[in-house]
């Protein structure tokens, strides 16, 4: 057994779940970066942030933090703060997940809510204006994600990490919304040696990659209309852009929680249904590996839930059907290559 000092040394060193492969001998991986502490990968990020602003003095002890989050990037500061004697304040709204919100406050960080827009949509854009104005007027360190080097940076050791468990790694699917994930990851197995293709996913109504803009419910990933897309978003190192809809990526975090009992967030459902939807369109052989960035247990009354879906017309049965077809075709192609091999095998020694 291994005994830790803190909890943020339990970061890094999780696991990978294979949830299909095809006849053609593709494999798709889920990096279940949701069982780091705090239930997300983004607490890699958080103390990457706050270890280059202890370095540089941007950052002093009994300091004070302050950051917009839609919840996952907050709870990964609170911990850090409560570890190091910070005092933290995430600027938040009420579109974030309840339960991100109840873990913020139970790591003790201290909760400012700004209003949503009229048209229901996530208030990224004075989220972010309200954490400047508090940083401006209280001299409190703001990190700001979405521009900080250390939130790609901190994806480095998720690098390492699939090079050690994989070796290759073909193809890397993540939903995208301040970059790091994605973006810190993809460059790291590059600058290790890697050819991996980087495949990027935002819901339906973000405007990253230029489409129109509109309401969305995926919180933690994309941007809305009038956010200015951050430096950490690196198109330099993204090879495909697909944007997913509500209906479809909910869908694909249900299906997966029916057939494996792994719970994960509806930007993860997303990633992974534009994963399995294009398995076919890489090479055969390919290792595709989807990162897992949040832990399903915090939207069992949003994503989990048929009348939240419903009362936001994202319940879609069609869409749950069509992600079982894609796993069981899968599956049968698996089973039709094994039969023809071994038919093979059987003539060729007659």
């Amino acid at each position: 057994m291994t005994i830790v000092q803190r909890a943020s040394d339990l970061i890094g060193g999780t696991p990978l779940l294979e949830l299909a492969r095809t006849g053609t001998g593709t494999r798709l991986l889920l990096k279940l970066d949701h069982l780091n502490p705090t239930g997300s990968c983004k607490v890699r990020m958080a103390r990457q942030m706050i270890d280059e602003a202890e370095l540089d003095g941007r950052l002093l002890p009994g300091g004070h933090i302050v950051e917009p989050t839609s919840g996952n990037t907050g709870n990964g500061l609170a911990l850090i703060a409560l570890e190091r004697g910070y005092r933290f304040t995430a600027i938040v709204d009420h579109h974030a997940a309840r339960e991100k919100l109840r873990m913020l406050r139970a790591l003790g960080a201290e909760l400012v809510f700004v209003d949503g827009p009229p048209d229901g949509g996530v208030s990224s854009v004075r989220r972010r204006q309200v954490a400047a104005r508090i940083a401006a007027e209280t001299g409190a360190y703001h990190p700001d994600q979405h521009n900080h080097p250390g939130n790609g940076n901190g994806y480095a050791g998720l690098a390492r990490e699939l090079v050690r468990q994989l070796g290759d790694i073909d193809v890397l699917v993540a939903a995208i919304g301040t970059g790091g994930s994605l973006c810190g990851t993809a460059r790291a197995l590059r600058e290790a040696g890697a050819g991996t293709h980087a495949v990027a996913v935002e819901p339906v109504g973000s405007i990253i990659f230029g489409g129109a803009p509109g309401i969305y419910h995926q919180t933690g990933a994309g941007s809305p209309a009038g956010f200015p897309v951050g430096d950490n978003v690196d198109r330099s190192v993204i090879d495909e852009a697909h944007r997913v809809s509500d209906s479809d990526a909910f869908a694909g975090a249900r299906v997966v929680a029916r057939r494996t009992g792994v719970l994960v967030g509806g930007t993860t459902g997303g990633a992974i249904h534009v994963a399995l939807r294009r398995l076919y369109a890489y090479p055969a052989g390919s290792v595709v590996v989807v990162l897992c960035n949040d832990a399903g247990e915090k939207y069992l009354d949003s994503v989990y839930d048929d009348e939240w879906l419903r009362a936001r017309g994202v319940l879609d049965e069609l869409a749950h059907r069509r992600m079982d077809r894609w796993f069981t075709t899968y599956a049968e192609s698996v089973r039709v290559a094994t039969r023809d091999r071994r038919a093979h095998a059987v003539a060729v020694s007659a």
